[in-house]
């Protein structure tokens, strides 16, 4: 019941007490009286507005029920005598993280699961969801007050789905390339269960998936192993490819001595012999020059 009802019904009380005949008493009560009329109108008119905030609805309770309508934001008119509880409907997220920055009221430590292969993976993930504005009555009935459902829906749901389904799959494969079809399997069945009482999951991420040292290291050797053998393919491969150029540069020289050498006759190489010895002959030093072989040689000597 409103405050000022109650004051209102106070002052009625009040004045319709009449113990004397005292006209200044009479007129005082009869003071008293309408002022609790007033009051009680007061009290009842603005007991019969509701103001709910933006991103929250309303929930009607009368005597106990609860109302199957909700309130919306902004002003409502209401039965006085109804109680309204508030539920958020926005964007909320329940964190499961190892990191001490992230831990509030709707947070966890992350969750450890036993993946396919009978390792023990540690996984950070993040929970989006709101609540139904329609299913807020239902949520109130049938799980209880304020956020209560949170404690009772959201946490038990989320974390037992992740281990149903990381027992599915191997270590190895959560964290590397089965990582995706991990997410989508797991944010379809806490949809669902979400779905059936009234909780909408908007999103599901999964941002950390940590493996056993033991499987670190295993993991580390054969990326390293992988690298090296890249780098030694590398190798071959250039080396081929520089192997094959000399093989092409060899047989061009080949090529141009064949050449050179068909086209080659005594008569050819008396030739360049004779224009080599003019060009000689022509330079300012001095010089002795020799022409013709051992039976029929000459010589020319020319002093500057």
């Amino acid at each position: 019941m409103s405050l000022l009802i109650i004051i209102g019904i106070t002052l009625l009380v009040l004045g319709m007490t009449n113990p004397t005949n005292n006209i200044a008493v009479k007129r005082m009560a009869g003071i008293l009286r309408i002022a609790g009329i007033l009051v009680v109108i007061l009290g009842i008119f603005s007991s019969a507005i509701r103001m709910v905030e933006p991103g929250k609805v309303g929930v009607k309770s009368l005597f106990g029920k609860v109302q199957p309508a909700t309130l919306s934001s902004g002003l409502n008119i209401i039965n006085p005598l109804a109680k309204v509880e508030l539920f958020d409907i926005t964007t909320q997220s329940y964190t499961m993280s190892g990191s001490e920055q992230e831990r509030s009221q709707q947070s966890d430590g992350p969750i450890r699961v036993l993946s396919a292969d009978g390792l023990e993976v540690t996984i950070d993930m993040t929970v989006l969801y709101h609540v139904n504005p329609r299913q807020a009555p239902a949520i109130r009935r049938e799980i209880g007050p304020g956020d209560t459902y949170i404690d009772k829906i959201v946490r038990p749901t989320a974390r037992t789905r992740i281990r149903d389904n990381a027992v599915m799959y191997n270590a190895i494969d959560l964290y590397s390339k089965k990582r995706d079809e991990f997410q989508a399997n797991i944010f379809e069945s806490i949809r669902s269960d979400f779905e059936t009482r009234g909780i909408v999951l908007e999103n599901l991420l999964v941002r950390n998936v940590s493996l056993p040292e033991s499987v670190k290291m295993a993991i580390e050797a054969k990326i390293n192993a992988e690298q090296e053998a890249q780098k030694m393919q590398f190798v071959l491969q250039k080396e081929t490819q520089e192997a094959e150029r000399k093989r092409v540069e060899a047989r061009g020289i080949s090529d141009y001595q064949r050449t050179i050498s068909a086209s080659l006759n005594d008569r050819l190489l008396k030739y360049e012999q004779i224009k080599v010895m003019q060009n000689l002959v022509k330079t300012n030093n001095s010089k002795v020059i020799i022409l013709g072989d051992s039976n029929n040689a000459s010589m020319l000597i020319n002093d500057k």
